[in-house]
């Protein structure tokens, strides 16, 4: 029997996690252009869209846009089930490749319910995958503002997962 390996320090564990999601975030210009930004804590993440002028689509109210809030739901969908794809790889071993780009999942359909306006500051959302199998996954996202038990938006989409490039045997 071969001696069993010593667990890595948690700070190497902890810096290997970041850049893996550092580079999954950045890979989508995207989410640059609409400044999202993402909280880790474990394997749970929380997506963050900072407030910009830019966001507003009724100036009367003044409220964020319904596309900024829709794409902010999406962009947090997409992330957190690639997400939970590569935590899972990287709990089995496998460490992430910094030469090849995260294969992102395809959005085959995405429900926004408008709950109250977005209001001109900071939002926050956080996504929960109900289904994700080889092809097919769906995940429900809330967003919420000052009080996370005072949601104004929730959606759920329905995505087509990336092919995996493990050849079969």
């Amino acid at each position: 029997m071969s001696p069993r390996r010593p667990p890595e320090p948690v700070q190497v564990v902890k810096r290997r996690r970041d850049a893996a999601l550092t580079r999954l975030v950045e890979g989508v210009p995207y989410i640059q252009f609409l400044g999202i930004q993402f909280d880790r804590r474990g394997d749970e993440l929380t997506a963050i869209l900072p407030f910009k002028d830019e966001l507003i689509g009724n100036p009367l109210l003044p409220a964020l846009h319904g596309g900024a809030t829709a794409a902010f739901l999406e962009v947090a969908a997409i992330v957190e089930l690639t997400w939970s794809t590569l935590w899972h790889e990287m709990e089995q071993g496998a460490v992430p490749n910094d030469a090849t780009p995260q294969r992102m999942p395809k959005t085959i359909d995405f429900t926004v319910d408008y709950l109250r306006s977005g209001l001109p500051r900071d939002a926050y959302a956080r996504a929960r995958v109900n289904r994700s199998g080889r092809r097919y996954a769906s995940v429900h996202v809330e967003a919420w503002q000052d009080n996370r038990s005072r949601l104004f938006a929730q959606a759920t989409g329905h995505f087509l997962m990336p092919v995996s490039d493990a050849k079969d045997g």
